[in-house]
């Protein structure tokens, strides 16, 4: 594994972790390196010093290191992450999941011809395009990123 420092066009700064150099150049190459604060593709490596291992000590003399939780985070990115996952479990406690009906769902509702309630659910990029062309307000629920990465 091999950790970048990295930082996109905005010049918002951050690390992540790669198994390899070449995987890092795929990933961002398929744009799935992506800035945590804006979101943009534009990312590019930044200089950093290389972590060594020291080679003075025999192998079997070294003490081995005491085991170290690494911040893969900064504050400010645990804080976001936190207020996602706290808007996410409000509207899945508040609100009714209706699934893959979403669409059809709020169309009943916004035309009068179901009860009003707070719903979610799922919705495809065509159906989403289509229930905000006919001016039914929806927004998306952001999904919770993973805390390990």
């Amino acid at each position: 594994m091999i950790k970048y420092a990295l930082a996109c066009e905005q010049a918002h700064e951050f690390e992540s972790w790669f198994p390899s150099s070449d995987a890092y150049e795929t990933q961002r190459k398929r744009g799935f390196v992506t800035c945590p604060y804006c979101d943009s593709a534009k990312v590019e490596k930044q200089i950093m010093a290389p972590s060594v291992g020291r080679t003075d000590k025999a192998p079997d003399k070294a003490p081995m290191p005491e085991p170290q939780s690494v911040a893969m985070l900064s504050e400010k990115e645990k804080q976001i992450r936190a207020m996602i996952r706290a808007v996410r479990e409000h509207v899945m406690q508040n609100s009714e999941n209706v699934g893959k009906a979403f669409a059809e769902e709020a169309r009943k509702i916004h035309y009068g011809e179901a009860e009003e309630r707070a719903i979610y659910g799922e919705a495809n990029p065509a159906e989403t395009r289509a229930l905000l062309e006919e001016g039914i307000d929806i927004l998306p629920l952001p999904a919770v990123p993973d805390d390990r990465n």
